[in-house]
């Protein structure tokens, strides 16, 4: 289904996006956890009938849909959850573990010709995540949720490492929207804690998580590495109106853009250090993590303007366009941090643990101001409850804004 954004009815369903980023979910957390403070008033009930999510947005999706009942308690346990979180949750954080891949790749690399390969799955092992998720996240409320008509669908979308397919497992009322593109599939599901693990498994960090596809099962990463159009999910799911919420500060985006530092400011200009493989790795993230929301934003704006000149020349709303799929207003609300998260991250990097920290010195030390891998690893406490204030901040800065467009005719 094709789509685009207008001002337009403010009745249809409302679907929630929350993009991936790792660490940086936490965020998410504290966006929506002051809009749950707010809608409270109104009913007990989440505004989100549709919950779409990849990687971390996975998680705090789950958590979302699971708590359809009772939006502002869940979203409170959801801020809570991430303001607790420690690396040891997350991956392996002892000496052996991370010396002991260290090794396994080693062997891979220096002697795998000889004595075959394949010892190493990531650069860090994921089994506490599995653990913790499967304990905090009480994922039956999702089914629950469905029965009782306050959810529609949650879509978790994952990335499958043989085919390189996006892959969107949906659990949604019957009847729920099915589609296949080229590169994207939609697999009817119950979700599990595995599919929010396969979601979150950040690439050549955490190790990929089988998954079934129905007739076999496949291994899958992480989600936002395929998911060029965040939004589709959702839309094609059948939402109106979306609310949006990346983990990219905007002003930081603008500003690298804006120093053109591979053009230099004139022939004279000096040629930056070569990147060290630590900043490459960070660059590597933020591409897969932090570039798609944007470009998708692009996307609806070009198609915005398409189906209002094509209103204006034939006088026809967007239903009715002669085109090969069916043509809809989508109205979205974009939150973004008002802050460099990576800067706080690289301030409070002291906090990762040690092994963790010794191995990524080994990797160079980055230029803070263009790419932050720590951004991503630096599952703790003090950072995440840093990212859930900006992100409770942001949201009540424009929360009059928030409440309007997602309570609409509440409001008359």
């Amino acid at each position: 289904m094709a789509y685009s954004v207008a001002g337009g009815g403010r009745r249809g369903p409302i679907g929630l996006v929350l993009t991936a980023g790792g660490a940086r979910g936490a965020y998410q957390a504290g966006v929506l956890k002051r809009v749950g403070e707010r809608l409270d008033r109104y009913s007990p009930r989440s505004p989100f009938s549709i919950v779409a999510g990849a990687s971390a947005g996975a998680i705090n999706g789950a958590a979302v849909a699971a708590h359809s009942d009772r939006f502002a308690q869940g979203t409170m346990q959801l801020a809570a959850l991430w303001s607790t979180l420690t690396a040891s949750h997350v991956y392996r954080t002892d000496v052996r573990a991370i010396l002991g891949n260290a090794v396994r790749a080693g062997m891979d690399f220096g002697l795998g010709a000889w004595l075959g390969a394949g010892r190493l799955a990531a650069l860090l092992d994921a089994a506490p995540l599995r653990t913790f998720l499967a304990r905090e996240l009480p994922l039956a409320g999702i089914g629950r949720a469905i029965e009782r008509g306050d959810l529609s669908a949650i879509a978790i979308t994952a990335s499958g490492y043989h085919s390189g397919i996006s892959y969107i497992f949906v659990q949604g009322a019957p009847g729920h929207a099915i589609w296949r593109k080229s590169r994207r599939i939609v697999i009817p599901a119950e979700i599990t804690v595995d599919h929010i693990c396969a979601s979150a498994a950040i690439p050549l960090i955490f190790p990929p998580v089988a998954l079934s596809t129905g007739e076999r099962s496949a291994w899958f990463g992480d989600g936002a590495m395929r998911l060029t159009h965040p939004l589709s999910p959702a839309i094609r799911l059948g939402a109106e109106r979306i609310l949006a919420i990346g983990v990219r500060c905007a002003r930081t985006a603008e500003t690298l853009a804006e120093r053109e530092t591979e053009l230099g400011e004139g022939a004279q200009a000096s040629m930056p250090r070569r990147p060290p493989l630590a900043q490459i790795m960070g660059v590597f993230l933020n591409a897969i993590f932090l570039d798609h929301l944007d470009a998708d934003i692009d996307h609806l704006v070009r198609m915005n303007a398409f189906v209002k000149a094509c209103e204006n020349a034939a006088g026809e709303g967007p239903a009715e366009l002669d085109v090969v799929e069916p043509m809809r207003v989508v109205e979205p609300l974009i939150m973004a941090p008002s802050v460099d998260l990576g800067e706080i991250a690289d301030e409070l990097s002291y906090r990762m643990p040690r092994a963790l920290r010794v191995a990524l010195n080994g990797l160079g030390e980055p230029d803070p101001r263009s790419a932050d891998l720590n951004s991503y690893l630096l599952f703790d406490p003090e950072y995440a409850r840093a990212l859930i204030d900006i992100g409770y901040h942001d949201a009540d800065l424009r929360i009059d804004e928030i409440e309007a467009f997602l309570m609409g005719d509440a409001l008359a």
